[in-house]
């Protein structure tokens, strides 16, 4: 990842191969919808993107290799973000359980934790349960 990764046009700081991801994700069956836009719009946001530069990345949006952060809460914020994208439309694709398996993986979690730490994920999104909150079982639970 190179340094423009960081920046926007007006400067910002920003990390756009966390939100491409996030694109992506919502690209898996083909098609964004209402809900997973307005959801890119919000996390963008939290990003400091506006609206017009939130819609130039969905539109710009290429392949990028996944890099992930290195602190183990960072990780786990770009996944729960990820399991909110995929259950933005309430339903669960293949496509996008193998998507954020892929994710999970390369972000380092050890292979035999990560279906229980999708399911949580998953669960938590679902039940409206804070990321604070997960993160917290998942350290407990899962990671002991």
């Amino acid at each position: 990842m190179n340094f423009s990764d960081f920046i926007t046009n007006n400067g910002k700081r920003v990390n756009k191969e966390a939100f491409i991801h996030l694109v992506r994700v919502s690209k898996t069956d083909g098609k964004i919808n209402k809900d997973e836009l307005a959801l890119l719009h919000k996390e963008g946001k939290k990003f400091g993107l506006t609206d017009p530069e939130i819609d130039r990345l969905i539109h710009s949006e290429r392949a990028h290799n996944y890099i992930p952060p290195y602190s183990l809460e960072e990780k786990f914020e770009h996944l729960y973000n990820i399991a909110e994208m995929i259950l933005a439309d309430d339903i669960v694709k293949d496509k996008e359980l193998k998507m954020i398996r892929r994710f999970a993986v390369e972000a380092g979690f050890e292979y035999s934790k990560i279906d229980a730490m999708v399911s949580l994920l998953l669960e938590g999104v679902k039940n409206n349960t804070g990321e604070e909150e997960l993160y917290k079982k998942f350290k407990k639970s899962i990671l002991h």
